[in-house]
């Protein structure tokens, strides 16, 4: 892919939301690609194709792998990434962008920082939401359909970045518009869990 602003903005649009889904699938999806020679990535991003990161982040998405797929210790999980997959995208869109100009290259990072902080902030909610159901496999099939839809857009953002790009966008807008109905469900999870606690404390009283 080239690295003009108008194909820039869409495959940074794509990979940031990835990367809040599973930064280890994006960096690891993107560095196999490149390493393969089937893409051509952005300078900035040449360091995804060393076989010390693509050992790395498939040894770290083989890890996520699982444990993202355990009831309540994946909100644990998840929680902790709030300081990788947020950060880990800016700083790939900062790498990417390396060529722009400084006022677009920090617009660029502030933008990935933003997606990737939507994609990542739904998934967690989401995932409060399904941890609270008593059987686990909705758990382990909501996490396989972000693994896949992961490494589905990064590559997608290689070969064909405005389609990667709007899917999105789409998906950040989704998240928007669904964001008070997520937040109302999870006061009604928390005040279940809280009234649980009490007659649990109660109980033992």
């Amino acid at each position: 892919m080239g690295d003009t602003v108008g194909t820039l903005v869409p495959f940074l649009v794509a990979l940031s939301f990835a990367a809040g889904l599973n930064v280890y699938a994006t960096t690891g999806t993107l560095g196999i690609l490149g390493r393969l020679g089937w893409v051509a990535l952005p300078p900035g991003l040449d360091v995804l194709s060393s076989r010390w990161v693509v050992g790395a982040s498939v040894a770290c998405f083989a890890v996520e792998f699982f444990a993202d797929k355990v009831p309540y210790f994946d909100l644990v999980w998840n929680v902790l990434h709030t300081f990788v997959r947020i950060p880990v995208a800016a700083l790939l869109a900062y790498r990417a962008s390396i060529a722009m100009p400084p006022e677009m290259q920090w617009a660029l990072t502030a933008m990935a920082a933003g997606v990737a902080t939507v994609a990542h902030g739904s998934k967690t909610a989401a995932r409060t939401l399904v941890s609270a159901s008593p059987e686990p496999l909705t758990n382990a099939g909501l996490s396989s359909g972000e693994d896949a839809l992961a490494i589905g857009l990064a590559w997608l953002a290689t070969t064909h970045p405005w389609v990667a790009g709007i899917a999105a966008a789409a998906g950040v807008a989704v998240a928007a518009v669904c964001a008070r109905w997520v937040a109302r469900a999870l006061r009604k999870v928390w005040a279940r869990l809280t009234r649980a606690g009490r007659d649990l404390s109660t109980v033992r009283s």
